[in-house]
């Protein structure tokens, strides 16, 4: 269930690192749910955007809830919003209104920014809470003070660790070089493994188009140069081996179930997918090709994947398609399900250099993203994995190229 919110007003202000600071009302990209010939839907006019009028009734919430759960109750409740959580005016009402004492409730995200006193989570937890991801940035005062823009921050480490006390609580933290990594991060895991946090997802900051910031509003912190995936893996297995809880860093690497593309390193497992009978290009983001490649190098050479420069595959726009070399994109084009641009401006600039290429979109989701595998088993990311290929490899062999028709070459228009 979704509270709404706004990002920067219903959350206690912008955090310096937020990456929804200094958005601009960009142009409709277009995407998967726009109609064939009309650029813009409310998905990416407004939806993608976090654009919401402000915070739903609690009256609003109720109804909402109770029309989903009228015929079957829940095994759980997960509440989010655009803004923090932990800001809505009345969480402790809706939590205790829909769990009822019995059905446990989940807060999908908060900063702890609404807490201004200590024991605000003994209510909540008592009311039915037993899981959050927590915006923690960093167990320093002061720099959640300075960077997170938290006004109360003894007070929200005092309610972190009651909920770490009575409930599974997963911490994160955008790491910003030179403020919050270091010995700073060393310090934020001692804590939360010393307050029971069961684990921490270390995420990229982001501070360039090429990193996702593709509303107009990069950079965010100016003179700040991220780290890099290679340094955000290498901090994540530090961490990781040195304590106990399950860490992770988003987008690239889960050391306890190798997501994303866990298939890349359990090639064993690759036995179990269908046999690929026709060729196709895939093209995917910078971040995912690596592991993407290698897999399908695995099952054969009917597939070549090539990269585009956005880190992200669901923020790849038209600029990433106009500006990617084309020498090795085949005749039939698989792209990630979720591409930020139009179907019709997509197949027009993947055929600037004349030849005919048919584009089709693949799965919303290859794999499961390290931010979500942290509450899985090896097992299940697996198995979530084999069936997302599954799906693509039926979908390249329904569209891609036959062997006759690359006997004959490739058409021009």
């Amino acid at each position: 269930m979704d509270v709404g919110g706004r990002p920067g007003f219903d959350c206690g202000n912008f955090c310096s690192f937020c990456y929804f600071k200094g958005v601009q009302r960009v142009e409709p990209s277009g995407c998967r749910r726009c109609e064939p010939h009309k650029k813009g839907c409310d998905y990416c006019s407004r939806e993608v955007l976090e654009i919401e009028p402000g915070f739903k009734p609690l009256d609003q919430m109720v109804f909402e809830v109770s029309q989903k759960t009228f015929h079957s109750s829940p095994d759980t409740i997960i509440i989010k919003g655009n803004g923090d959580v932990s800001c809505y005016p009345d969480l402790l009402k809706l939590v205790k209104t829909v769990s009822d004492g019995k059905v446990p409730v989940y807060l999908d995200y908060t900063s702890g920014k609404g807490f201004t006193r200590g024991n605000e989570a003994e209510a909540l937890v008592d009311a039915g809470v037993r899981r959050i991801s927590f915006s923690i940035f960093s167990t320093d005062t002061e720099l959640r003070r300075k960077y997170v823009n938290d006004k109360h921050p003894e007070a929200v480490l005092a309610n972190l660790r009651t909920f770490c006390e009575s409930c599974d609580v997963y911490a994160m933290a955008v790491l910003v070089p030179g403020v919050n990594d270091g010995p700073a991060l060393e310090k934020t895991a001692r804590d939360l493994v010393e307050m029971g946090a069961k684990g921490l997802m270390l995420m990229a900051f982001a501070n360039n188009r090429e990193q996702g910031l593709i509303f107009g509003n990069a950079p965010i912190m100016p003179a700040t140069t991220p780290h890099t995936v290679e340094d955000l893996r290498r901090m994540t297995n530090e961490i990781s081996e040195k304590y106990e809880m399950r860490v992770i860093g988003t987008p690239l690497w889960d050391p306890h179930t190798k997501a994303p593309f866990a298939l890349a390193y359990h090639k064993q497992e690759l036995k179990r997918l269908p046999a690929i009978e026709r060729s196709a290009t895939i093209i995917t983001s910078r971040v995912a090709y690596p592991m993407l490649s290698s897999i399908f190098r695995e099952l054969g050479d009917e597939v070549n994947v090539v990269a585009v420069k956005k880190e992200i595959g669901s923020l790849i726009t038209l600029e990433d398609f106009a500006d990617l070399d084309l020498k090795d994109v085949k005749e039939r084009v698989i792209i990630p399900g979720m591409v930020l641009a139009h179907d019709k401006e997509i197949r027009r600039a993947l055929r600037r250099d004349g030849k005919s290429r048919l584009v089709f979109r693949g799965p919303d989701n290859l794999t499961v993203e390290s931010e979500r595998s942290i509450y899985l088993t090896p097992r299940q990311v697996l198995d979530r994995e084999l069936e997302a290929f599954t799906g693509l490899i039926e979908e390249i062999n329904d569209l891609g190229i036959q062997t006759s028709e690359l006997a004959m070459g490739p058409k021009r228009s």
